[in-house]
């Protein structure tokens, strides 16, 4: 059998003028998990067209396309492409499981909620010549799962080819998040096995490990257990927290001493009413100046995420935002325009409220204001999230943020990863038209180890041939949901 694996890409990915780096981080990781699955004789390949031009020529007996929300557009062009000529196509991801009834007119089978039970079953109906047109999720585990298939990844393609999810899903439930939906109807959080998680560890080539858990400390147990495991690894690795696992006892210290260097933390926003309205309950009486400390403390740096245009936002909330992370030493910040996804509790908010204004997909980006905010107007929004960004990462605000390092290393490390990651786009333009992009992560691991300040560690174990070695993706909706 002949299965193409498809990562449409969003419009601003293959632009022939522009080519950011966020498009070129992580390898299609859930289309290299549902790959797992196939049999060994199957001839399969996988497209992810954020770094590569499909080959829309090809006939093979089935199509899987992973749809994110804002290049649905372009995951439907390629599905009605390949329908026309006779291949059966399977769309799934969160924006199949938020909208069925949108994405059914463009396949032939559709996935509803993550694909560990409904994938392999498909699969077998498939084979018997038998395909549903519907399979819902219905048994959330990650027991018995495949070794991802990482022969499929062009591992030069991508500057963290090292990624891997030990987990699904997230314990708490913000009324803005996009996997609520996606996980309805079963278990929301689930993780692997530690010795299944430490295995798919030991697989991966180099020194840099990049988790795409959404939420990588949300079960304390596993989480220890496995940064247990991790110890003289001599990994250096980057994940996502919460304000609420920074602050709990022992179990950073647990993750820095297994070699965690930068976390993505989601303080969203300052204001206490705008955590409440939200229901990110887990973030409310936090202390978010002592979990920046203890962060830095420990040698860790840090991207915080911020979401402009709550209720409780006016016109005044980028400048109170940026100067907080500015004076609080904040490597990197992300910011976000709130954005209502469909099938949220957001968005059934906001629709019953008459406040959303557009329901082109294309928009639902996070960068642009798709409904009414309460505070200010939708213009005032969209520029002053583009006035954060401009502010936050100019040169004298990494600087200024810089000096609220303690040692001149510390300085160093965040000018060289803030200004690596925003001051030098026109490079990574041309080492991703170069198909170089990789060669840049030895950089960035002597970035995380503390520009050669780091004490000597062993280096990483893993087995194998090395004829599967490769990588996985990015935190983004995949076929079945496999992320």
């Amino acid at each position: 059998m002949k299965v193409k694996l498809i990562l449409p890409a969003l419009t601003a990915a293959t632009s022939p003028f522009w080519r950011s780096i966020k498009y070129s981080l992580f390898p299609p990781l859930g289309l290299a998990t549902l790959a797992g699955y196939l049999d060994e004789d199957d001839e399969v390949t996988m497209q992810d067209e954020h770094v590569e031009r499909l080959n829309l020529d090809d006939e093979p007996d089935l199509v899987g396309i992973q749809v994110y929300i804002t290049s649905a557009r372009r995951a439907y062009q390629i599905a009605d492409h390949y329908r026309r000529r006779g291949v059966h196509v399977a769309l799934g991801g969160v924006h199949v499981t938020s909208l069925p009834e949108e994405a059914k007119h463009h396949a032939d089978t559709i996935f509803l909620g993550p694909g560990e039970d409904t994938w392999p079953q498909f699969l077998r109906d498939f084979r018997s010549g038998r395909p549903g047109a519907v399979y819902r999720s219905a048994v959330r585990t990650l027991v018995d799962q495949p070794p991802v298939r990482r022969d499929l990844i062009k591992r030069h393609l991508y500057l963290l080819p090292n990624s891997i999810a030990v987990s699904r899903g997230c314990p708490h439930r913000c009324d803005f998040c996009y996997n609520e939906p996606f996980f309805r109807g079963g278990r929301s959080f689930y993780t692997q096995q530690v010795d299944q998680a430490l295995s798919e560890i030991e697989r991966l080539p180099g020194r840099h490990l990049y988790f795409l858990d959404d939420h990588l400390f949300g079960a304390r147990r596993f989480a220890l257990d496995l940064f247990d495991g991790m110890k003289g690894m001599g990994r250096l690795w980057q994940a996502a927290g919460t304000v609420q696992s920074v602050l709990a006892p022992g179990l950073l210290e647990a993750a820095v001493e297994s070699g965690l260097r930068s976390l993505f933390v989601g303080f969203e926003t300052l204001d206490p009413s705008n955590l409440e309205d939200q229901h990110k309950f887990h973030n409310m009486h936090r202390d978010y100046a002592a979990a920046v400390r203890r962060l830095h403390d420990l040698g860790v740096m840090i991207n915080a995420s911020f979401v402009f245009g709550m209720d409780g936002d006016d016109d005044g909330v980028f400048g109170r935002t940026v100067e907080w992370a500015i004076s609080h030493g904040i490597e990197t910040a992300t910011f976000h325009i709130l954005t209502p996804y469909p099938g949220t509790a957001l968005h059934t908010r906001l629709e019953a409220q008459g406040r959303i204004t557009t329901e082109d997909w294309d928009l639902y980006d996070t960068r642009h204001a798709v409904f009414r905010p309460a505070g200010m107007s939708a213009e005032q929004l969209e520029a002053g999230y583009w006035r954060a960004y401009r502010d936050f990462y100019s040169w004298g605000s990494i600087f200024r943020s810089a000096s609220a390092k303690g040692s001149l290393t510390d300085r160093l490390r965040h000018i060289a990863y803030a200004g690596g990651w925003k001051k030098c786009e026109p490079l990574w333009d041309l080492v991703i038209r170069a198909k170089r992009v990789c060669s840049f992560l030895p950089a960035l691991e002597a970035v995380l180890a503390g520009l050669g300040r780091e004490r000597e560690q062993p280096a990483p174990r893993h087995g194998g041939s090395g004829r599967r070695i490769g990588a996985a993706a990015s935190p983004a909706e995949q076929i079945g949901g496999v992320r």
